[in-house]
């Protein structure tokens, strides 16, 4: 560990990995992007431009390994997930992986395995929810049970448009997993089983067409979520907390808005980063923070392995129309 700031390797040099480069640099306090590792050297290049002392590199594995690197983010495609993790477990550093922790929950739980043979917590999922303020409020007033218990939530997460090669199974696993982990969170209690309707069909490869996800929690709380990715006017996520008392909804539509000729009006943000800047920021900054002293402050392999099962189960749910249960393994005992 560096005397100073916490010295960080990236891994994936995309969207999400650009992204994060800048932020490291420009928003992140006590820590410098050093490496910066993607196959594609062009883009490892185009990630650390601007950003002086951090190098690209075509070796993931290698950015990982060496000595100026005191904790690693991985922001590559899921399907590499499982390798980057087990090294970056076994030389004991800190990780802040995006999600998924790993495209299946066999996967997922050898990562679990691994930390838990360490014996200490080394990875943190990007479940970057748990940082929104809005989602911050409304997790204080239900453990407060300022409303009394929840009985239902009633969730919205709709993208203005799908990319091309988008599939209705990556309704569930790209973006329903963050409905399953955030319910996870907020209630306190682990999932059992998912339904899944699709509207105005039983089913239909077109991942453009809505469909409706029900969730049911060991203590009986139902969630339903629309999930909606091209809905055309923008990008929204919202939630509502049905409970004893009364209800409380976070993801309203926020900025200024305007009344002129009779009309009032405002704006949607156009896609993730711009409404979820705030919380990407905070969970760097307190992951930093944790980092330096060797571990995580945010979801752990254990909630990116619970995401993973119960994503394994929406998609069967889509596939059968059939409710699909959700099996856990054994929850090791440094996630207790």
């Amino acid at each position: 560990m560096s005397d100073q700031d916490l010295r960080v390797g990236l891994i994936g040099a995309g969207m999400m990995g650009s992204d994060h480069a800048r932020r490291i640099h420009e928003r992140v306090s006590g820590a410098r992007l050093v490496a910066v590792g993607d196959p594609d050297a062009d883009r490892a290049r185009a990630a650390v431009e601007g950003i002086p002392g951090a190098r690209a590199e075509t070796d993931p594995i290698g950015v990982i390994g060496a000595s100026d690197v005191d904790a690693v983010v991985i922001a590559s495609p899921g399907p590499v997930h499982e390798p980057l993790l087990l090294a970056a477990v076994e030389r004991g550093i800190p990780v802040l992986c995006e999600k998924p922790l790993t495209p299946d929950s066999k996967s997922s739980l050898r990562v679990v395995q691994a930390e838990a043979d360490r014996g200490r917590k080394l990875v943190q999922v990007g479940f970057m929810r748990r940082f929104d303020p809005e989602f911050l409020d409304l997790k204080a007033l239900l453990d407060d049970s300022e409303l009394g218990e929840p009985l239902l939530l009633h969730c919205a997460h709709r993208n203005a448009a799908h990319p091309p090669g988008f599939t209705t199974n990556m309704l569930i696993n790209d973006s329903v997993v963050h409905e399953f982990d955030t319910t996870r969170w907020l209630l306190g209690d682990e999932l059992t089983a998912v339904s899944v309707r699709q509207q105005g069909l039983v089913r239909s490869d077109d991942a453009g067409i809505p469909q409706i996800v029900t969730i049911e929690t060991a203590r009986g709380v139902l969630v339903d979520v629309e999930i909606f990715v091209h809905c055309r006017f923008g990008y929204q996520v919202r939630c509502e907390a049905v409970c004893e008392h009364g209800t409380a909804t976070v993801g309203g539509d926020t900025g200024m808005r305007t009344h002129t000729a009779g009309r009032w009006g405002g704006q949607v943000t156009a896609d993730f980063r711009p409404r979820f800047r705030a919380a990407f920021d905070a969970e760097f900054q307190r992951w930093a923070h944790a980092a330096r002293e060797g571990g995580i402050d945010g979801a752990s392999a254990w909630d990116g392995y619970a995401a993973a099962a119960a994503c394994e189960a929406g998609v069967q749910a889509q596939e059968t129309g059939q409710r699909a249960e959700i099996s856990l393994a054994a929850r090791p005992g440094i996630y207790d």
